[in-house]
């Protein structure tokens, strides 16, 4: 017998429909829903266990989403045809919704957690990554694992000037604001997209959209928990101990010390050993059973005054760590062409924070390949961001891509991608290393790779920067600190992190985690425009070294021409077995892609020199010529006939010179007037059977005809 599944209703404003069911699939699991939009269905699934180990000290969450091949009749690329590790869009999707669900999880819930979605059906009306959210929340909602939620997260475009909930993505493509915004009831929470150079008022108003159909979906969820017959309270779990007197001990010994040491602005290192010399001195009062009794819960009390102390010297006296006030940008440095041999290169020095940004350029083979189960397309910009551990001083072993470079990574390419011109005959790679961090690397990129661009001689529309924005809010006095220009210290002691980039007329991406629980507009309003007038002073710092495009590529660098030919002449230019195409790269020193594109046969020619590219264009075009009836043409003449001259009016093209077209007078003998060898100038008057006939004659001037009073 088929179980009833529960259900609920999720009803847009143009009419669609999102339904979430559970009950009839992974009942193992503590929690599961089936979230369905048109034909597109997600599981979603919520396990915790129930053994928490007490040493553990940290919330280990696990979001992973995936999307099967199934869902849209596809086969998984690669030997073994089956899905393995995520792409670098599921990685995206999983971070999206990991950072709306983490901070509701309680502070001292540290059991082992896990949330999987997957894609189980797909509908190419409907972009599956704008439900995984609300998918992750529902499984999390109908559970009794301890959540403080529901949350949901919508996508919200702008399209023809009118804001739209999930739209399709052949939709987005044609959007000026594409945001994925996530929040509870009572705030939005995260925010993620890109722009195209739009105001701060036009993201705000998109922001608080999205925040209403959130708390529509946000209502249903918790219908759907309501109607659940069973009563499923949320599980017990050991809670973490608390030792008021202990803490008022802590706070008074160091309060002093650590407001002290945050108060007199060194840097990063410096403060960092003074603060733990103040703990080891805090623990030095204490005995070794003490220690053992209580250790982990003085070190997390030590840390909550630190917290207390930083943040209160900002609030107090508007002064930070590193001594700037709210709105001061960290001294800045700058340079270009820093690299010799690299296409495009560029430091961007900020503070304690340092990227150095390279560009490539490369022909339509280099494009990124994007073959997932919804989208398969090709990047011909894209950007790799680097954070080696050096960066921090560390020393730790190197796993691979993190998913934290990856988003990095992701968030700057689409800052800057819509400010390359979409005529760029390149295919061009940016890569970001990291070499020193304290807070926005990911900014720093964006700068770099701004720079980078445009030594690389990419006609870039606009030069872009960006910026990280943070916040101090008093929950109860409602106090509150905008900071400009984030340290990571700020960005992990304060309750935002909000980066915005853009070109000097508007934003063309964002990112924004928000840990307080009701964002208000005012504070939005204040972080963005404050975030405006920083970026400004960045782009300021930037243009000292470079304020606009290089004219052209670099004289090292592989020049690129792209010239279309029909379709037909393809084979011709590549030669049997790709021996013809083969020797002409070879003679001239280039590459040469050929593909055919719309009906149309697309050659990309690429190489340092361009005498040699124009070899190519010229053997490209004796290979593809095409003659026309009634064009004149300057030939050679091959050969001479007893009835008229053959003239070669382009390499292997011939017509016949007729002995009646070379003059209007009478010519008996072809020799009399040319010879092997001579230039001429003839006119194509017809083509029969493939047989060029042409004219010399018509291109003369006529004579004048006698009088017949003469001719007697």
């Amino acid at each position: 017998m088929i179980p009833e599944p529960i259900r609920e209703t999720i009803q847009l404003d143009d009419g669609r429909t999102i339904s979430i069911e559970t009950g009839k699939l992974a009942k193992q699991a503590d929690g599961s829903v089936v979230v369905r939009m048109g034909n597109t269905m997600l599981l979603a699934t919520a396990v915790a266990s129930k053994d928490v180990n007490p040493d553990i000290d940290f919330l280990p969450l696990t979001v992973d989403y995936r999307e099967k091949f199934a869902s849209s009749g596809k086969f998984p690329g690669g030997f073994f045809k089956r899905e393995g590790r995520p792409s670098t869009e599921e990685i995206l999707v999983m971070r999206l919704v990991d950072r709306v669900l983490r901070p509701l999880f309680p502070k001292d819930y540290h059991a082992e957690t896990q949330v999987m979605i997957q894609l189980m059906s797909h509908d190419e009306n409907v972009q599956a990554d704008s439900l995984a959210g609300l998918a992750a929340s529902a499984a999390l909602a109908v559970s009794d694992i301890p959540f403080e939620g529901p949350i949901s997260e919508v996508r919200v475009a702008k399209i023809d000037g009118e804001l739209v909930i999930n739209p399709s993505y052949e939709a987005t493509e044609n959007a000026t604001i594409d945001l994925m915004v996530g929040g509870t009831e009572d705030s939005v929470t995260m925010v993620e997209g890109q722009m195209d150079e739009v105001s701060e008022e036009e993201m705000i108003e998109a922001i608080e959209f999205a925040h209403e159909a959130i708390k529509k979906q946000i209502a249903v969820q918790k219908k759907l928990v309501e109607k659940i017959a069973k009563a499923f309270p949320k599980r017990d779990y050991p809670k973490m101990e608390e030792d008021e007197e202990l803490y008022s001990q802590i706070e008074k010994e160091t309060y002093d010390k650590l407001y002290a040491i945050a108060k007199e602005g060194t840097g990063k290192q410096e403060r960092t050993d003074k603060f733990n010399a103040v703990k080891e001195e805090l623990l030095e009062g204490f005995s070794e059973e003490e220690k053992e009794e209580k250790g982990k819960l003085i070190g997390e009390y030590f840390h909550k005054v630190m917290k207390k102390a930083v943040r209160d010297l900002i609030l107090n006296e508007g002064l930070r760590l590193d001594g700037r006030k709210t709105n001061e940008i960290r001294p800045i440095w700058t340079e270009t062409d820093y690299l010799p041999s690299v296409h495009g290169s560029a430091i961007f020095t900020r503070g304690e924070t340092q990227a150095l940004a390279t560009v490539t350029l490369g022909t339509s083979r280099e494009v990124n390949m994007i073959d997932g189960a919804t989208i398969r397309s090709e990047e011909k910009f894209y950007l790799h961001y680097n954070f080696p551990p050096f960066s921090t001083g560390e020393a730790r072993p190197l796993r691979g891509t993190s998913r934290r470079e990856i988003g990095h990574g992701h968030l700057a390419q689409r800052a800057l991608e819509p400010m390359v011109p979409e005529d760029t005959p390149y295919t061009i790679r940016v890569v970001s290393d990291i070499l020193e961090s304290n807070g926005s690397s990911s900014m720093a990129t964006v700068c770099a790779g701004s720079m980078a661009l445009m030594d690389a001689g990419i006609q870039m529309k606009k030069p872009v920067s960006g910026i990280a924005m943070g916040l101090i809010y008093d929950e109860d006095t409602k106090n509150y600190a905008v900071l400009s220009d984030i340290l990571g210290d700020e960005d992990h002691l304060g309750d935002m992190d909000f980066k915005v980039t853009g070109t000097k007329d508007g934003i063309t991406a964002c990112q924004m985690d928000i840990k307080i629980k009701d964002l208000k507009r005012e504070i939005l309003e204040k972080a963005l425009h404050q975030a405006k007038e920083g970026r400004l002073h960045i782009m300021g710092e930037m243009e000292k070294s470079i304020s606009e495009p290089r004219p052209q590529v670099k004289d090292f660098v592989p020049k690129m021409v792209k010239v279309e030919i029909d379709k037909d002449y393809i084979g011709a230019v590549i030669g049997k077995g790709g021996k013809d195409i083969q020797q002409l790269q070879e003679d001239t020193n280039t590459t040469i892609v050929i593909e055919e594109v719309d009906g149309k046969g697309v050659i990309e020619i690429m190489g340092t020199d361009m005498d040699n590219i124009q070899k190519v264009l010229d053997r490209i075009e004796i290979i593809t010529f095409e003659p026309e009836v009634g064009e004149v043409y300057e030939g050679r003449v091959t050969s001479i006939k007893d009835f008229g001259a053959f003239i070669e009016i382009a390499p292997g093209t011939e017509g016949l010179l007729h002995i009646s077209e070379i003059d209007w007078k009478r010519v008996n003998n072809v020799s009399d007037e040319l010879k092997e060898g001579d230039i001429v100038k003839v006119k194509l008057l017809g083509i029969d059977r493939g047989k060029m006939k042409l004219s010399r004659r018509v291109l003369l001037p006529r004579p004048p005809r006698k009088d017949k009073n003469e001719e007697k």
